[in-house]
């Protein structure tokens, strides 16, 4: 592998940590409706555990209020027990077909909490960003340990390497910053 590759690979692994923790980040809760939210969740089906997006079709009705559309006539309390016994704290309301999933105004104190989560989903990010800016630096030095590549190849490579690591870990801060924001707006 020489050098150019090691960057592109590394590049390709902190693009993918962004995506998962944007990914995490979908299904905090802020006082807004967020369909991603119910993807923990999961129902009885005939016997195994889905996810309720395979047995109904979920979307928004209004900003504060997520509805639920069952397939099958017989899912529809399934599903709202599978929703109440989720560590989520929503109380689902059926009328009739359609289950509405109402989301509750969150205290001062709640929101406080979850920023403190989206800190900590943000430095796991970091972590793993950093984590891959070291695996990439000791593969250039095996690189230079196997007289593949110089010393002075080595030093331009950790350069590099370290200006993406500051870019994604940016990008994550930004990320922080934007969901604390929507998470504290009332």
């Amino acid at each position: 592998m020489t050098i150019a590759e090691i960057r592109t690979v590394t590049e390709t692994k902190m693009d993918q940590s962004i995506a998962a923790f944007v990914h995490n980040l979908s299904r905090i809760r802020t006082g807004r409706a967020n369909p991603a939210l119910l993807d923990t969740v999961h129902v009885d089906y005939y016997g195994s555990m889905v996810p309720i997006s395979q047995v109904a079709n979920v979307s928004l009705l209004d900003a504060r209020t997520i509805g639920i559309q069952p397939w099958e006539k017989g899912m529809g309390a399934k599903i709202e027990k599978a929703i109440r016994e989720s560590d989520l704290g929503l109380n689902p309301a059926s009328m009739g077909d359609l289950i509405r999933v109402p989301m509750p105004p969150m205290s001062e104190e709640r929101r406080r909490e979850m920023t403190k989560l989206v800190r900590h989903e943000g430095e796991n990010a970091k972590i793993a960003v950093r984590n891959l800016r070291r695996d990439a630096n000791e593969s250039v030095k095996k690189l230079v340990k196997d007289k593949l590549a110089s010393e002075d190849d080595q030093k331009r490579a950790e350069v590099e390497i370290q200006k993406v690591t500051d870019r994604h870990v940016a990008a994550i801060d930004q990320l922080v910053a934007a969901k604390e924001q929507e998470i504290m707006a009332v």
